[in-house]
């Protein structure tokens, strides 16, 4: 086995391009109740950035290995261990650290998963708690989402689709369309001043009871303003850097709900069953050939900055990547 492994690490926060470095470590040695996991994947998602540039709510030590997601494969067992066997592919805790080549983890915080689900845990994951805990949807029931191109939406459509919702998916370009309705979407529309009208026609002005907003700003006001009375806006993202602002109409004559997700503290606070119950549909999902991660590269752990730099940009088709071979 190798003697020592490659580990992405900051020691202070800032751009990741500038702060990121790859170090030599060495190869970890599990201690009792341990299990030690080589990396196969690990995504880079908007919430890893943010931690490196000090952004986030909760902040590491430093120095500090970056990485909320990923999974990799059981290769030693401290003593102890019965959860778990050497072989195993498994999703990490998301206060691991993941972007380095193996890792000592508690064993009891690791979920054993099928093949090819390696990437379940926080976009699918926020996609299911987002249509199943805030309102009570019916098959045909409508709901509504901003960034719908993103890897978080593009779950809701697929999850929405397989329980018989049907999703108003708002983008930014006109290209994201077609591609989107291929996926799923019932609707796809470009964000602009007209959206409510948009909407009312492409739905013949029907209810629309839970609206998904991962931008905020504007956007979100959009989003707002085509529920029907009553309803539901949950906020889980804030890509555009701008507060919601509500008039205070919204309240008064719609008497709208407005919620918040941060989908790290549902896993801390839910017990292994509730991870469990959450779980077992999208693996059943996924082994269908449903909830595929659209990947636009794949990086070595070694070009850690040309990786970041690329997640960082606007426009991509998809999801960028770190994988760390056999």
């Amino acid at each position: 086995m190798n003697k020592s492994i490659n580990a992405v690490v900051y020691e202070r926060h800032g751009n990741p391009v500038d702060v990121l470095r790859v170090e030599q470590q060495p190869w970890p040695k599990p201690a009792p109740h341990e299990a030690v996991v080589q990396m196969r994947a690990a995504p880079i998602n908007p919430a890893d950035l943010n931690q490196i540039e000090g952004k986030y709510p909760v902040r590491p030590e430093l120095p500090a290995i970056p990485g909320f997601e990923g999974a990799g494969i059981v290769v030693d067992l401290g003593a102890g261990v019965t959860n778990v066997a050497v072989g195993a592919l498994v999703i990490l805790p998301h206060n691991i650290g993941t972007w380095r080549v193996a890792l000592a983890v508690k064993a009891d915080e690791l979920v054993v998963v099928p093949a090819g689900t390696a990437t379940l845990k926080i976009n699918p994951l926020t996609a299911w708690r987002l249509l199943d805990d805030y309102v009570d949807l019916k098959k045909g029931d409508w709901l509504i989402q901003n960034a719908a191109n993103s890897a978080a939406g593009r779950a809701v459509i697929q999850i929405a689709r397989e329980l018989g919702y049907k999703t108003v998916n708002v983008v930014r370009r006109m290209e994201l369309i077609d591609e989107l309705r291929a996926e799923g979407g019932d609707v796809v529309l470009v964000d602009g001043e007209d959206l409510r009208e948009k909407v009312k026609s492409a739905t013949s002005d029907a209810p629309i009871r839970l609206g998904l907003n991962a931008v905020g700003g504007d956007s979100a006001l959009r989003l707002a303003n085509c529920l029907a009375p009553r309803s539901t806006l949950v906020t889980f993202g804030a890509m555009s850097l701008q507060p919601l602002k509500i008039p205070n109409r919204l309240l008064i004559f719609k008497d709208l709900r407005f919620r918040g997700i941060w989908i790290n503290k549902w896993y801390d606070n839910a017990t292994i069953e509730e991870r469990m119950d959450a779980f077992r549909p999208l693996f059943e999902m996924a082994e269908r050939g449903l909830l595929k991660t659209k990947v636009e590269k794949s990086y070595p752990l070694t070009e850690a900055k040309a990786a970041v730099a690329h997640a960082a940009q606007g426009k991509r088709s998809g999801k960028i990547v770190f994988e760390f071979g056999d």
